[in-house]
């Protein structure tokens, strides 16, 4: 199923997450899924991706200096129960945020479930950049959001 992934920077110091989920929460918004990672790490793919596309973004200088002044900052992905209601909030809230549609699909938990997944992006010719997930319980299934490079191709795929 296609969902709404909102990306956002958030400075990397104590209580800074503590105060955005307590933002959410106030406005009774729930969290599905979520993964922090330094910032760095995000700059650091845009780098890499530079040389793969034919216009050159920026010079490797910049680059650096981008990465350095990175790892004072978070990036969050978070998938929520009511985006619309968040996208406003972080609005109001001064935060730097985008929006991308990813896929967001229930598996069980069992072994083979993620290989079966995964092999249909591949069988289908869709690249993953990449992938999250969360599990509550070995009764439970897993939430597992995909972003893929081709949205509309991997909608395709899993609308059954």
């Amino acid at each position: 199923m296609v969902r709404t992934e909102i990306s956002l920077f958030m400075p990397n110091v104590p209580g800074e997450l503590g105060k955005f989920t307590t933002l959410l929460s106030a406005e009774g918004i729930n969290i599905d899924a979520l993964t922090i990672q330094d910032a760095s790490a995000y700059v650091r793919q845009l780098f890499q991706a530079r040389g793969k596309s034919l216009k050159r973004i920026a010079s490797v200088a910049s680059y650096n200096s981008m990465r350095k002044d990175s790892a004072d900052f978070a990036l969050i992905r978070i998938l929520v129960d009511q985006t619309d209601k968040a996208i406003d909030l972080l609005s109001q809230n001064d935060y730097i945020f985008d929006i991308m549609p990813v896929i967001a699909l229930r598996l069980e938990n069992r072994p083979g479930e993620m290989a079966k997944i995964a092999a249909k992006f591949g069988e289908e010719g869709v690249n993953i950049n990449y992938v999250y997930g969360s599990v509550s319980s070995a009764d439970d299934t897993c939430l597992f959001v995909f972003c893929p490079e081709d949205i509309e191709l991997a909608s395709k795929i899993f609308s059954k």
